[in-house]
């Protein structure tokens, strides 16, 4: 590819353009569950006020999701917002292979079924089980097991991961009844033993991430593979003890269980077995993954690995090849904009904390780990900690906006992206407190970088990924009132939201002054990237979705 061409019409800053990722920030109603407005943010008040200012979809088709109706996420949303231009996503395309037949015609699903027939060996399918389709969808599970029924697999185990994140905070059993009803109906028709095998709440089994607790997946392992786990005659038995012994859990932190028959497991893994992580966002997939296939694995003891086959819903890391094998294949992100800065020759610092450090390099880079050029990017990541999110709100927001200010000084950076965790991450605990406070941290730290942008003569351009602390209750999308349970209690929402995001640019004359191109039907995040390299000074590819503001500037 070749690098980009100066732009005749348009000065860059002096100072650095630095891309703000307030994550799970949207813009909501202004009801007593948004928290984003309930906070103390004089910060971001006085951004949205004096500053020019417009709001960009982050869900749906614009950020490559099947319809309106679906939730934007971190992966998408800095898909798009890297890549300058929109992909069909995970959940669009298991979809059409699922509706063409694609992915039962594949190498990969009749590999694993002629295994499964040959030595009458079982199918182990693991992921979330939800509608979320955020990172899977039930129907997409459902259609795996009809297809390994049809195909006359005779066994077959689910190892569900229960969400309440992506759905509603205690929702478990609207998706674990429903499952059993089909696997019942499937055992009654023949000769089949399909069965619920082991489980747990996302956040405490299996699906870690940034490998920032290998314990988390140590516990899915173990539940999965060996039966190890804590004992139950079901997956609903084990739902509801969990939520007798402690009424203030939610789904999402339910410890791992296994579903025993006659005191024994009814279905941990051997030799000759196949599993499918059914699973097709790749950040919560990738440990797991190594751990059923990497021989050097040093994440913990998994004891004796059984030798099973293992495939991916899809590729999860294209680069390092994880899965080897998989049933559907990923987006081809090229030419995202990080590539066609080093290209340039452009310096660019990313950073965040672990939770989302990621996103701001390999999502934003396309899904592809590693940098393009080793000499003009820094990538910096700073550790989470490892404590719930509801009990420390500001997470690393300071130390994040301390390296960013020391960086920024030494203007070596052209070009800096940063993520700031906290409107995601504690968004996602559902406590409106510590959300409101998650708020006020980001809005603190944001005042600090702004400082540091404007004594370096820089531009700052302030947006998210999509929404999530903005709705910390769920809302009537008809009246948009709160919604109530039968007892009149608000139903607490832990997921993301529908709501679009806001694009804010901070800086001198004259980008104190510009104007958004009203020409723009329905403004996205994928437009991002070519009004990035606008400001620094570039004209944006031919392809990317166009800048976001008219040039020059008038």
């Amino acid at each position: 590819m070749n690098a980009l061409e100066r732009h005749s019409l348009f000065t860059p800053p002096e100072g650095s353009v630095v891309l703000v990722v307030m994550d799970g920030v949207g813009i909501g109603g202004d009801n007593e569950g948004n928290a984003v407005r309930i906070a103390r943010t004089p910060v971001l008040d006085r951004i949205f006020s004096e500053y020019p200012l417009t709001q960009l979809a982050a869900h749906g088709p614009a950020v490559g999701m099947p319809s309106w109706k679906d939730m934007g996420n971190s992966e998408v949303g800095h898909n798009a917002i890297g890549a300058g231009r929109v992909f069909a996503q995970g959940a669009r395309l298991v979809k059409e292979a699922i509706e063409s037949r694609r992915i039962f015609e594949s190498a990969t699903w009749n590999e694993m079924i002629g295994q499964n027939l040959e030595r009458g060996s079982a199918l182990h399918l693991i992921g979330l089980l939800s509608d979320g389709n955020v990172h899977s969808h039930i129907d997409h599970l459902f259609a795996l097991i009809r297809e390994a029924d049809r195909r006359d697999v005779k066994r077959l185990f689910v190892h569900p991961l229960l969400d309440g994140r992506d759905v509603e905070a205690k929702s478990a059993l609207d998706y674990v009844r429903p499952l059993e009803q089909l696997l019942q109906e499937i055992r009654r028709s023949g000769e089949r033993n399909y069965r619920i095998a082991s489980g747990g709440g996302r956040m405490l089994v299996t699906m870690d991430r940034y490998f920032a607790d290998w314990t988390i997946v140590e516990r899915g392992y173990n539940a999965h593979v060996h039966g190890k786990g804590r004992a139950f005659v079901s997956a609903e038995e084990a739902i509801t003890a969990f939520r007798s012994e402690d009424p203030a859990v939610i789904d999402q932190f339910l410890p791992p269980f296994v579903v025993v028959e006659d005191g024994r497991p009814v279905g941990p893994m051997s030799d000759g077995d196949t599993v499918v992580y059914f699973n097709f966002r790749g950040d919560r997939a990738i440990e797991i993954s190594m751990a059923f296939e990497n021989d050097d694995f040093a994440g913990f003891d998994r004891g004796r690995r059984p030798d099973v086959c293992y495939a991916g819903m899809m590729q999860y890391d294209g680069d390092l090849k994880l899965p080897a094998r998989f049933l559907v294949q990923p987006p081809a992100i090229t030419r995202t904009m990080g590539e066609y800065l080093a290209r340039s020759g452009v310096r660019q610092l990313a950073i965040s904390e672990t939770q989302k450090f990621g996103h701001v390099t390999y999502f934003w880079n396309g899904n592809r780990s590693g940098k393009f050029d080793e000499e003009l990017e820094t990538y910096i990541e700073i550790p989470s900690d490892k404590v719930p999110f509801e009990t420390a709100p500001e997470m690393k927001a300071a130390l994040i906006t301390d390296a960013v200010i020391e960086k920024m000084k030494t203007r070596r950076f052209p070009f800096i992206r940063l993520n700031y965790a906290n409107g995601d991450m504690v968004g996602h605990t559902g406590v409106l407190e510590a959300a409101v406070k998650a708020m006020e941290v980001v809005d603190e730290n944001l005042g600090r970088l702004l400082e540091a942008v404007k004594e370096m003569n820089g531009v700052a351009l302030i947006t998210a990924d999509h929404g999530n602390s903005d709705e910390m209750f769920e809302v009537d999308r008809k009246t948009g009132e709160l919604k109530r349970n039968g007892k009149g209690e608000r139903i607490i929402r832990t997921s993301h939201t529908l709501n679009p995001v806001p694009f804010a640019i901070v800086g001198p004359p004259p980008f104190d002054r510009v104007e958004f191109d009203e020409s723009l039907e329905r403004p996205m995040l994928s437009h991002i990237a070519s009004t990035v390299l606008l400001i620094l000074g570039y004209e944006p590819p031919e392809d990317y979705d166009p800048p976001l503001i008219k040039h020059p500037i008038r």
